[in-house]
């Protein structure tokens, strides 16, 4: 099913990426493309393809990027903010598309700390955040010099591979519907534009609605009372306790210490 850009640009005019919407076939990936396009000084855009032929995800793990069956998109975004405030970018995100998500299809998803967007126990969508940021100097502060956001979502996947079925759903298995990638995508542009604002509010003290951390526990089943195991640190289990300040995710172990856990590596525990 070909993927009709114009229709997705003529919807998005109101937000940061009006006119700045590119499209692909297929590629490697598109937050390889965006960081590429970062680098060399480019403005606030989108990039999006029918396939990814190296999509990736946090760590080592790769992106499954069926052709056509699921929005692979990556924005590129220069939101004023600290580099330690560069967590709350991939909270944010999680939230846009859980809006987009219900918006265009009626599905709740919940959301995996810090990145994972899943439909019951399986996930259908994640989320890569890549930064860069200037140093500080001359008595400036440290900045973000801009973020890569790159959102891969399994929309119409009739099925997957054995060794992917445990673990992966789409919204069609879920819904029962085949959904618009240009629908999809519009609603999460337009998601993630009211994020970025409300991000730099806050960073301003300006922003009336409740904050990113209050927000982000009510979409998610895993801030709180969750029982996790988390594989940094050594490995060890214990039942998520909230967020902290700049939104890394704070567990209460089974030995009585509370950590902070920094690179994600989050699975619940499902005790017998």
């Amino acid at each position: 099913m070909s993927f009709d850009v114009n229709a997705v640009r003529q919807k998005i005019v109101d937000t940061r990426f009006a006119g700045r919407v590119h499209h692909f076939d297929s590629v490697t990936s598109t937050n390889t493309l965006a960081l590429e396009a970062a680098q060399a000084g480019a403005r606030e855009a989108v990039w999006v393809a029918d396939e990814q032929t190296a999509g990736r995800g946090r760590g080592s793990h790769n992106w499954h990027s069926a052709v056509g069956d699921g929005l692979y998109a990556s924005a590129l975004v220069r939101p004023p903010l600290p580099p330690n405030e560069a967590l709350r970018i991939s909270l944010a995100t999680g939230l846009a598309a859980k809006a987009a998500i219900a918006e265009v299809t009626g599905a709740n998803v919940d959301i995996r700390w810090p990145n994972d967007l899943l439909i019951g126990s399986k996930k259908c969508g994640g989320i890569l955040v890549e930064t860069a940021m200037t140093p500080e100097q001359d008595g400036s502060p440290a900045m973000l010099r801009y973020a890569v956001i790159g959102v891969g979502v399994n929309l119409n996947h009739a099925a997957f591979s054995e060794e992917l079925a445990d673990v992966a759903t789409s919204l069609r298995i879920e819904t029962g519907e085949i959904v618009s990638r240009e629908r999809l995508l519009v609603a999460l542009l337009q998601h993630l534009e009211r994020e970025m604002t409300l991000l730099v509010r806050d960073r301003h003290g300006n922003n009336n609605a409740r904050s990113l951390a209050e927000r982000f526990a009510e979409a998610s089943t895993w801030v709180r009372g969750k029982r996790v195991r988390v594989d940094e640190q050594g490995g060890y289990t214990g039942v998520t306790a909230g967020l902290d300040a700049q939104g890394f995710l704070k567990v209460e172990g089974d030995d009585g210490i509370q950590r902070t856990v920094l690179s994600g590596g989050v699975r619940e525990v499902n005790e017998q």
